[in-house]
C-alpha cells in the first residue's frame, strides 16, 4: 500500500513538472511571437515609442540577465550595468531587421553585452586594482560617510582600517592605489605664473634635448682644442677623423708622407687632450 502510494505521488510530482515546462514554453512561445509582430510593426514605423517601449518590456529579462552574469566579473554595481544595457536593447530593436530570419535574442545580445563592455572600458583605470581593493575602497566610502555623520569630522587612518577590518598598512595601500589609479596628464597645470601657467609637461627634462645639448658642448670643445694646432696636424685629424679618409689619401692631401700624417695626428691628440683636461676640471670644480 504505502509503495503504490509513493509511486502515485511520484507520478504526480512529473506530471505537475511536465505540465510546469509545457505551459511555461508555451508563453515563451507566445511572448516571442508577440515580439516578433511588435519587430515587424516597428519596421513598419520607426517613429514609434510606443511600439518601441513595449519591446524594451517584452525582452528586459534578457538585459537582467546579462546584467547579473556581467556584474559578477566587475565591480561595477549590477543597476548601473542593467541601465546600460537597455541602451543596448534599444540600439539593437532599432537595427533589427525581421526579414533576415535572425532570432531577436541573438541579435540583441552582443549590442547589449557590447554596450556594457564598452561602459565598463570607459570607467577603467589604466592601473589595474586587485578586486578586493576596489570592494575595499566601496565598503571605505560607505564607512567614510558613516564616521563622517558620527564624529564631525574626517576620520584617520585607523579608524577606516577598523571599520573595514584591515590593517592599517593594507587601508593606506588601497587609499594609494585608488588615488594613483589614473596616470596625470602632461598638461596638468602644477603652478601659475603671472602671465602663464606651468604644466607637468613643462618640467620633465627632454632627454633627446638634453643629449642633442651634450653632444653640441662637446663639438664646441674639441673645435676649440683644435683651433690650437697647427694648421697641418688640424688638417690631418679633420680628414681623418671627421672626413673619413686614409692616412694615405690625406697624405697626398696637404703634400706629406703617410708616416708623418700618423706622427701629426698622434702629437696633435696629444696637445688636444692636455687642452682639454683644465677646461674639464674647472667645470668640474664649477658644478
Amino acid at each position: 500500500m504505502a509503495s503504490s502510494q509513493t509511486a502515485t505521488l511520484t507520478a504526480v510530482r512529473k506530471a505537475n513538472k511536465v505540465a510546469t515546462k509545457t505551459a511555461k514554453s508555451e508563453k515563451s512561445a507566445k511572448l516571442r511571437s508577440r515580439g516578433m509582430e511588435l519587430l515587424m510593426e516597428y519596421k513598419q514605423d520607426r517613429t514609434s515609442v510606443r511600439l518601441r517601449n513595449e519591446l524594451v518590456r517584452l525582452n528586459a529579462g534578457l538585459v537582467r540577465k546579462i546584467a547579473h552574469r556581467v556584474s559578477h566579473q566587475c565591480a561595477e554595481p549590477y543597476e548601473d550595468l542593467e541601465q546600460i544595457g537597455y541602451i543596448g536593447l534599444i540600439r539593437s530593436i532599432e537595427r533589427f531587421d525581421p526579414g533576415q530570419g535572425c532570432a531577436f535574442s541573438s541579435f540583441a545580445v552582443p549590442y547589449i553585452r557590447g554596450e556594457m563592455l564598452h561602459f565598463l572600458r570607459d570607467r577603467g583605470t589604466t592601473v589595474k586594482i586587485p578586486r578586493r581593493w576596489q570592494d575595499l575602497q566601496k565598503a571605505g566610502q560607505k564607512c567614510q560617510a558613516e564616521l563622517i555623520r558620527q564624529y564631525g569630522r574626517q576620520p584617520t587612518d585607523i579608524e577606516m582600517a577598523e571599520a573595514v577590518d584591515v590593517s592599517v598598512q593594507e587601508w593606506r595601500q588601497v587609499k594609494m592605489a585608488n588615488k594613483n589609479r589614473m596616470p596625470l596628464s602632461l598638461d596638468a597645470t602644477v603652478s601659475h605664473q603671472i602671465d602663464s601657467s606651468i604644466t607637468l609637461g613643462d618640467t620633465l627634462p627632454d632627454l633627446h634635448y638634453i643629449v642633442l645639448q651634450g653632444l653640441e658642448e662637446d663639438r664646441q670643445q674639441i673645435q676649440r682644442a683644435m683651433n690650437q694646432l697647427e694648421e697641418k696636424t688640424r688638417s690631418a685629424i679633420d680628414y681623418v677623423f671627421f672626413k673619413g679618409m686614409s692616412r694615405k689619401e690625406v697624405a697626398e692631401r696637404i703634400g706629406v708622407s703617410p708616416m708623418t700624417v700618423t706622427r701629426r695626428i698622434q702629437r696633435g691628440v696629444e696637445q688636444m687632450v692636455a687642452y682639454l683636461q683644465p677646461q674639464q676640471s674647472l667645470q668640474a670644480d664649477q658644478q
